[in-house]
């Protein structure tokens, strides 16, 4: 066999040995979380997602499954990749530095009862562990996806999963597998609801009761909204 096959079947082993470990230790920790965020944006709550690197790209890859679909036809949820708004992100990083890149955004669209969800290989990130003090500070549910514990990140959130793998590059694609089944759950959760419907050609298009709902009234209602359902469906999480 040569090298570079023989590198290719252990790096297909090391995924399939982490992907065993997360399918014994991490399936019923990914549909209670899917549980939760479906009751948090189905009243007008938020996702907002972060990473760095290849973990940002993931964070993203998840927002853009819950605005846009991810299998079956369903209203869109409010989701933000934090990375993706350029001007903010090197506005942010030129005046007050990168460690604030992601809790200052945090701050700007953060409500109490909302969901973060920060995502790093390394669980080492500094601004992704102010971001997680922020997020907690002003009433959001904070959840990680990290590498091996124990690690900083793990430490500070409300919940992590943290994937056993030697690699990077093999808890970068674990993680995209739990977000796959996230969405799996997530879309479970919500079950099936109205989507738009037009009154007349060339007419406004009204949305259906579910479809309103999901976005929410004004700011502070939907934060108490958000925040009530959050509550509910979880009693351990950290209040406003």
């Amino acid at each position: 066999m040569t090298e570079p096959l023989h590198a290719a079947h252990a790096h297909c082993q090391s995924l399939l040995d982490a992907l065993g470990r997360f399918r014994h230790q991490g399936l019923a920790q990914i549909a209670g979380w899917g549980d939760h965020l479906a009751a948090v944006l189905r009243v007008g709550g938020r996702l907002l997602a972060a990473g760095n690197g290849g973990s940002a790209a993931q964070a993203q890859h998840l927002t853009a499954e819950l605005v846009g679909r991810y299998r079956a036809e369903r209203p869109a949820y409010s989701a933000i990749a934090l990375h993706a708004d350029t001007s903010s992100v090197t506005a942010i990083g030129n005046d007050y530095g990168f460690e604030e890149l992601y809790a200052r955004q945090v701050s700007a669209h953060g409500r109490p009862g909302d969901v973060l969800l920060l995502m790093s290989t390394s669980g080492r990130s500094p601004n992704l562990l102010a971001a997680a003090t922020t997020g907690r500070a002003a009433g959001l549910r904070v959840w990680a996806m990290t590498g091996p514990r124990p690690n900083p990140l793990a430490a500070q959130v409300d919940e992590a999963l943290c994937i056993e793998a030697e690699t990077t590059a093999t808890v970068q694609e674990a993680h995209l597998v739990a977000l796959h089944l996230l969405c799996e759950s997530f879309d479970a959760a919500t079950g099936p609801q109205p989507l738009p419907v037009a009154e007349e050609a060339g007419g406004p298009t009204k949305r259906a009761a579910a479809g309103s709902a999901c976005q929410g009234p004004a700011p502070a209602g939907r934060a108490a909204e958000a925040a009530r359902g959050a509550a509910a469906d979880s009693p351990g999480r950290v209040g406003p």
